[in-house]
């Protein structure tokens, strides 16, 4: 069972890149969670992921070793899900469906995966970390990262409209 949680139902097995599998992954995933409650439900399931996925990352490196093995991908779909969030917050805001919001989707997307990939800043201070709050935190930083390039691009299109 902890290998399908950590691995996020077998997208971390995905290659090459399964960090972007786990990315993906989360789409969907993040789309039933918004469906079933909303961005409050996505926001309580990606904290307890993250609480979860610490513990159970921490055992995993204890047991074998390997700091942040490439299979690991819960960090991922936690910090996808940050991301997210505010396409969830403003669909059900607006009173539409989540993926009326695709290019906040998009955006969410390949921004979360550039800051997950660049490490700027507070992601690569994370990441440097040699435990698995740090495995869990630089994706955590990453999708807060990509959520306030989420709302940005989000205002800059609707004042875009609004001309």
């Amino acid at each position: 069972m902890r290998g399908l949680f950590l691995s996020f139902l077998g997208a971390g097995h995905l290659r090459p890149a399964p960090g972007t599998w786990g990315s993906l992954a989360a789409l969907p995933a993040a789309w039933l969670l918004h469906h079933l409650g909303g961005p409050l439900l996505l926001a309580f399931l990606t904290a307890a992921f993250y609480g979860l996925a610490v513990r159970l990352i921490s055992l995993e490196m204890r047991e074998t070793g390997i700091h942040d093995p490439s299979w690991i991908v819960i960090d991922e779909v936690v910090g996808q899900w940050i991301a997210l969030l505010p396409v969830s917050i403003g669909a059900a805001h607006a009173g539409v469906s989540v993926t009326a919001l695709w290019p906040g989707i998009v955006s969410a997307f390949l921004l979360f995966r550039l800051f997950d990939i660049w490490k700027p800043w507070l992601v690569g201070r994370a990441d440097a970390r040699d435990d698995a709050t740090g495995v869990v935190l630089d994706d955590v930083w990453a999708g807060v990262f990509a959520a306030i390039g989420v709302v940005i691009l989000a205002v800059a299109a609707h004042a875009g409209m609004a001309l």
